[in-house]
């Protein structure tokens, strides 16, 4: 029998276009390609679908972030799951094969918040990881913390600030947001990897950082800042009818001296450090891991997931948010957990492309 073909995906027009790439160097060189055929394919930043290049950089480099290298062909994806055809400019389209699964290791707009699954689900291609609701919702923290505070999870204060909102009735906006008390917390409602969030001590910041994060997005939240230690723990869903599993709890510090942790502590050697399993009580630790199992539910979440709480001084937990499509290199903290949990990298790979074949296409 024929090897399962695997298309692993990685770029896309948003500012984490360099994130997705250096996830997917790691997952291309964690398949086991005895066992899968792979398919490398990047979405370049003007939305090109190209075949990888065989000399296509995925990592940072003398500090300059990776991006899709548009000399490869050009390809189409048909829809009914049938082959991918490469078209070489001057040549005669190559069929590639039919793709049994696509692995899409992308964040952010147009790619994890339900834009790229919906576009395979209408192609009836199985793909890695939640649906098209669950990965909005996630995608969208405003909408995700008025899921998860309706499943009895608790989340931080917070205000919305919609694009009208801002234009027409900007000192409304602003009044509101000081009733929850500086400092303050500003982020893209639909952004990833700490991009475009700042924290605001006066009225003069808050007005700076909503202007920064509208440069990603629209629509913004502003967050109280929440004195806490910041616990993550991942989820991932089981085989058959198994309830989902939740990793080891793992405490993230940044060493930086950053204010709080930002796209250079993610992202560039010794700006951060993790704790596996997180030096908390037993009983918190294994409340936090039922919360994060809870906030994988809510959002009826498939593959993997990343939830971040805030551990507070008093002892309480708040749940942060929840990430869909984590970052995915080895060394990013969803892996990190499951390896601290006695899964590998690439046995958490060849788990989520196996969940993922198991499926059918089409409605779930």
């Amino acid at each position: 029998m024929s090897k399962p073909r695997v298309a692993v995906v990685f770029g896309g027009r948003n500012s984490e276009h360099a994130v997705s790439l250096m996830g997917a160097g790691s997952v291309l060189e964690a398949i086991d390609r005895s066992k899968y055929e792979v398919v490398p394919i990047g979405i370049a930043q003007d939305g090109r679908w190209v075949l990888a290049a065989s000399d296509q950089r995925f990592a940072i480099e003398s500090g300059e972030l990776p991006v899709v290298d548009t000399s490869g062909a050009a390809l189409a994806l048909p829809a009914g799951g049938g082959p991918l055809v490469a078209y070489d400019p001057g040549s005669i389209p190559v069929e590639l094969g039919a793709v049994d699964v696509v692995f899409p290791v992308m964040h952010g707009p147009f790619a994890e918040d339900g834009t790229i699954q919906g576009l395979l689900e209408m192609a009836g291609v199985r793909y890695v990881g939640s649906g098209v609701l669950a990965s909005a919702v996630g995608m969208d923290k405003a909408y995700m913390k008025t899921v998860m505070a309706a499943a009895g999870l608790p989340v931080g204060r917070h205000v919305v600030v919609r694009d009208r909102d801002w234009r027409l009735d900007r000192e409304r906006v602003l009044k509101e947001a000081e009733e929850l008390g500086y400092p303050l917390f500003v982020k893209p409602a639909r952004a990833g990897s700490s991009q475009g969030i700042s924290k605001a001590h006066d009225r003069a910041q808050l007005e700076a950082a909503v202007e920064f994060a509208r440069q990603h997005d629209p629509k913004v939240l502003i967050e109280e800042a929440i004195t806490g230690r910041e616990i993550e723990c991942a989820v991932l869903e089981s085989p058959g009818d198994e309830p989902a599993a939740a990793s080891l709890a793992g405490e993230v510090r940044v060493e930086g001296g950053q204010e709080f942790f930002d796209f250079e502590a993610k992202y560039y050697p010794d700006q951060m450090s993790l704790t596996v399993p997180a030096d908390i009580p037993a009983e918190t630790a294994e409340e936090l891991r039922a919360m994060a199992v809870r906030a994988f539910d809510a959002l009826d979440c498939e593959g993997l997931s990343r939830v971040d709480f805030f551990y507070t001084p008093e002892g309480r937990l708040i749940l942060n948010e929840i990430n869909t499509m984590p970052g995915f290199t080895s060394l990013s903290v969803a892996p990190q957990l499951w390896a601290a949990s006695g899964l590998s990298y690439p046995e958490l790979v060849d788990r989520l492309i196996q969940l993922a074949l198991a499926k059918s296409p089409g409605l779930r």
